[in-house]
């Protein structure tokens, strides 16, 4: 394999080879990621690759935590975009934007949430912050609801010591977080909201409902309505 000339070079090879990553996956699927086709592909020597990232597991590790800082940050700027004076606003614009990225960006929603690689386990001590990122916007507002009084939570069962535990451990790492409620009641919302945006990615739908995005905002809608008071 001929190197390419100076003037051929590739500016930003480290952010090249995560774009022509981005299209294996999307081509061929996660598990099929080869770092010598992606060098094949911008047309650079193996070990100029391998100098970026020295084998799969770090590139994948790499794109894992893109994925969920391009999420965390469409994420605040819903945040930033939405009425700060209406909790119900903000709610809203947050699943959303959830929604809309997840649709825009659906190999990078498949990776950080969909079917297991194969023999690679995420690093937590790199993924773990970023993952947080993404779900702090919605964590940070369901607990100002809370604070203001404005949180539906009297059709809660009662939360056990042994979940209450588990909260507490993660409104340690979580910042502005102070009650396990908000925090278990942010992690049932997600859980809604994922679970129709992976129908959705994987087509499993039912074929009649050739609007996905209206049953996603009726859902929307009716957690405001559960969950939000006047």
């Amino acid at each position: 394999m001929v190197r390419p000339s100076k003037k051929q070079q590739i500016p930003n090879l480290s952010e090249a080879i995560k774009e022509t990553a981005w299209k294996q996956i999307a081509e061929f699927g996660a598990p099929a990621l080869s770092l010598r086709a992606i060098a094949r592909e911008l047309k650079i020597t193996a070990p100029a690759i391998y100098n970026y990232f020295p084998n799969r597991d770090q590139l994948v590790t790499a794109l894992i935590v893109d994925a969920y800082t391009s999420l965390g940050d469409s994420q605040k700027t819903a945040l930033d975009n939405a009425s700060k004076k209406n909790g119900a606003a903000r709610f809203s614009a947050l699943g959303i934007a959830y929604r809309d990225w997840a649709i825009a960006y659906p190999q990078r929603y498949q990776l950080i949430f969909g079917t297991p690689i194969p023999n690679y386990d995420a690093p937590e001590d790199t993924t773990l912050p970023a993952s947080a990122w993404a779900l702090l916007p919605l964590i940070q507002t369901v607990q100002v609801l809370y604070n203001e009084g404005r949180l539906r939570l009297e059709g809660f069962a009662k939360l056990s010591p042994k979940l209450k535990s588990m909260l507490e451990a993660w409104k340690q790492s979580t910042e502005g977080v102070t009650e396990t409620e908000a925090l278990y009641l942010a992690y049932i919302v997600w859980c809604r909201v994922h679970g129709l945006v992976m129908l959705e990615l994987g087509g499993q739908l039912p074929s009649f409902f050739t609007d996905p995005g209206e049953v996603f905002r009726c859902e929307i809608a009716t957690m405001v309505n559960q969950y939000i008071g006047e």
